[in-house]
């Protein structure tokens, strides 16, 4: 990643990017972010990431159909993380759906908004670990292009707002 973060540079909002996805923690995610924004003044960008599997030519009528119900899904779940973040703290966060590799979309988002400044993700406090996307990011932390925060997922919002 060669793109220069300019989030507080003038004429710039430095803004978060939180993955919405099928978690039962991602609200533990979406409220920390949000409180971060409104404690920096800052914005929260959503990423929907749809995942569709490759499809044959011949069904090409049925791939369309199934993209149009992942978008439709993705959209629902995008209005329900927009609402709780405008609940939180009265802010309309940026909606972003994309489809294919999560790693690769998520990479893609941040190379293309230089006033992404961070990464918020919520882990699954549960005995099966704290999920793909962190465990991934994990891996590869010492080369991520921006600091990953990982909130817990059993936190409370009281928790997180003391922490934000």
């Amino acid at each position: 990643m060669t793109t220069q973060r300019r989030s507080y540079e003038a004429g710039h909002t430095p803004k978060c990017l939180v993955i919405v996805d099928d978690t039962a923690e991602w609200d533990r995610a979406v409220y920390y972010a949000s409180r971060w924004a409104i404690r920096v003044g800052g914005g929260v960008v959503m990423l929907r990431i749809i995942e569709i599997e490759d499809q044959n030519q011949q069904w090409l009528g049925v791939a369309d159909i199934m993209r149009a119900e992942a978008v439709e899904a993705a959209n629902e779940a995008l209005d329900r993380a927009s609402g709780r973040a405008n609940g939180i703290t009265a802010i309309t966060p940026e909606r972003v759906i994309r489809e294919g590799d999560p790693t690769a979309q998520m990479l893609d988002v941040i190379e293309g908004d230089v006033d992404i400044a961070m990464l918020v993700l919520a882990a699954n406090p549960g005995p099966e670990g704290p999920g793909p996307l962190i465990t991934m990011i994990a891996q590869a932390a010492g080369a991520f292009p921006i600091p990953v925060t990982i909130v817990p997922g059993d936190l409370s919002d009281a928790d997180i707002d003391g922490l934000s």
